[in-house]
Order: structure tokens, then sequence, then C-alpha cells
């Protein structure tokens, strides 16, 4: 039953997370807002909305653990699974700007996140922290990254529809959360190994998912 669990979560958060960031990038053109500030915030949080979604439920459910592991591991996977599967398939092209603007930040950002590690407590102080640099972050990029912004496809999706979508899609990626955190959890005490190990293999690489061509801009 947790098995299943965990594959119902899997497939609610791929299902859901599709939806919402197709719904909100096509509300958000809609609306004529600039394919660098989609790219910046909506695909880029959109894609990462499973990540969240499922870290935030394994904290409220005392799981620290998967929380955690899952936010390491989808980092890893993302850079050695994700990339290293793309650029094996095909040559990726990259603006070396963006990629020592985003680079650098990245670098940092996981500097950041070992010392909050090291310091063994993750608080509300350390996640203001951070979430003032990400602000930080999205001001700067927005301020010089013109040269790197990309055209979306232009959807034909009405504003009411797509509305619809990306809520329709939020609910369903909560759901998987839930489902994924309820089994993962399970297992892990099943098993007899510790919460972060399953947040670090199961969950995170489940979580990490590849966007189709039309999102690549995140």
């Amino acid at each position: 039953m947790d098995l299943l669990f965990i594959l119902l979560g899997f497939a609610a958060l791929l299902v859901g997370g599709e939806f919402l960031v197709r719904g909100a990038v096509s509300v958000a053109q809609r609306m004529r807002i600039s394919p660098l500030v989609i790219g910046l915030t909506l695909v880029g949080f959109g894609t990462s909305t499973p990540e969240l979604l499922t870290s935030v439920q394994a904290a409220l459910a005392g799981s620290p653990g998967i929380a955690m592991g899952n936010v390491v591991g989808s980092n890893i996977a993302n850079i050695l699974l994700i990339l290293g599967v793309a650029a094996v398939l095909a040559p990726i092209a990259i603006s070396r700007t963006g990629f020592v603007r985003d680079g650098s930040v990245l670098l940092a950002a996981t500097v950041l996140c070992a010392v909050f590690v090291v310091m063994g407590d993750i608080g509300r102080v350390a996640g203001a922290v951070l979430l003032v640099c990400l602000v930080g972050y999205l001001i700067y990029a927005l301020k010089t990254g013109e040269a790197d912004d990309t055209e979306l496809p232009t959807t034909a999706m009405a504003t009411g529809p797509a509305l619809l979508l990306a809520l329709g899609g939020l609910a369903v990626t909560l759901v998987g959360a839930w489902l994924l955190v309820k089994g993962a959890v399970s297992i892990a005490a099943a098993l007899g190994v510790s919460e972060a190990v399953i947040g670090l293999t199961v969950v995170a690489v489940g979580t990490c998912r590849i966007p189709d061509g039309s999102m690549a801009v995140s």
C-alpha cells in the first residue's frame, strides 16, 4: 500500500506540475508579461513546485530528513542526472553571460545551504535569509538578463481555462506531495533506514522531472 502511495504521488506530482506550469504561463502570456519574467518566476518556480510542496509537507509531518533530503537530492539529480542525460542526447548551447551569473548564484546558494546544515538547525531566521537572497537574485537577473530573454511559444488557451488549469494543477500537486510523503515515511520505517536516505534517493529523483521543450527556458 505504501508503494502504491508513492507511485500515485509521483504521478500526481508529474501531472499536477505540468498543468500548473502550462496554465500559469498561458495566463502570463495573455497578460503580455515578458518571457524573461515568465521563465524566471512562473516556469522556474512551477517546475520546482513538486519539490517545494513535498518538502513542506514532510516538514509539517515531522519528517525533516525527507524534507532536507529531497532538497539536496533533487539538486544533485538536476545537475548530474538531468543535465547529464540532456547533454548526452544533444549538446546544450548556453549563454556565457547567463551561465556565469546563474552558475555563481548556484554555487553561492549551495555554500549557504551547507553552512546552515553544518550549524545543525535551519529555522525561521535561516529561511528568511534564503528567501531574501532569492528575491535579490531575481531582481538582479531581471535587470541583467535582457540578452538571455527567450521567446516562449504563444498559447491559444483563453485566460479562464488557463487559470483553472493552473489551480487544478496546484491541487493535484498538493495531493501528490501528501501521498508521496506518507508512503515514503512508512517505507523508511519498514526498511529501518533513515528518512534522509529515502529523501535523498526515492523522493528526490521522483520529484525531479524534466519539463517538455516548451518550458526549457527555466
